[in-house]
């Protein structure tokens, strides 16, 4: 029969567990989130994973093909009239910001909306925003597996009878570092200069 000290001590270590995923998940939502090894340790849900889906060029690329560089991961669309294009504006603005370090960095735009977003149409929506850029679309399928291994809402809104219905979708900018370890979470209202500082010193 447990004693009262092993009952108190694994009633306590429960409540340290749920406390500290209250924790990870506002800071998820509300800022820049500090170094996976902490999250680790308390062997939280991981974030992000691998994937097989195809750039603006219409060729296949994995995940593998990032590694050793520091990737920062958007989700969003191109039909998307106000959140996506200023989130990806702050990321161009962020790489030009870093400078040659900057070559250090896969900056990625996956889409929610396989459906619309081909490769023809990313590409020249992409290049707008920065030459570094990758846009990656896939089957729905595939896209589906993407969004749950970084965690990802992405769901139609409104009237979806037609071609121009809207996407409800998380808007956070995930940053893995070299190995695709998670690092940062870039909330929508940190400025580009806080985001190029934050990829510098993942980058280093």
């Amino acid at each position: 029969m447990p004693s009262l000290r092993s009952s108190r001590f694994v009633a306590l270590a429960a409540i340290v567990t749920v406390v500290a995923l209250a924790c990870v998940g506002v800071a998820r939502v509300t800022g820049l989130l500090g170094p996976s090894t902490s999250i680790q340790r308390l062997a939280l849900p991981t974030i992000g994973g691998p994937f097989s889906l195809v750039d603006q060029n219409d060729k296949p690329v994995t995940d593998a093909a990032f590694r050793g560089k520091v990737m920062l991961v958007y989700f969003g669309y191109t039909f998307c009239p106000d959140v996506c294009p200023t989130e990806l504006a702050k990321i161009g603005a962020a790489l030009d910001a870093l400078g040659p370090e900057a070559n250090q960095v896969a900056p990625i735009f996956i889409t929610i909306d396989p459906e619309r977003d081909t490769p023809a149409k990313l590409k020249p929506y992409v290049e707008q925003f920065s030459p570094r850029l990758i846009g990656l679309t896939g089957t729905p399928e595939q896209v589906k597996a993407v969004e749950k291994e970084y965690h990802v809402y992405a769901a139609k809104s409104g009237d979806t009878s037609g071609q121009y219905y809207l996407m409800d979708h998380t808007s956070f900018s995930d940053l893995m570092d070299q190995e695709v370890h998670y690092r940062a979470v870039s909330r929508p209202d940190i400025a580009a200069q806080a985001l190029a500082d934050k990829l510098r010193e993942v980058v280093h």
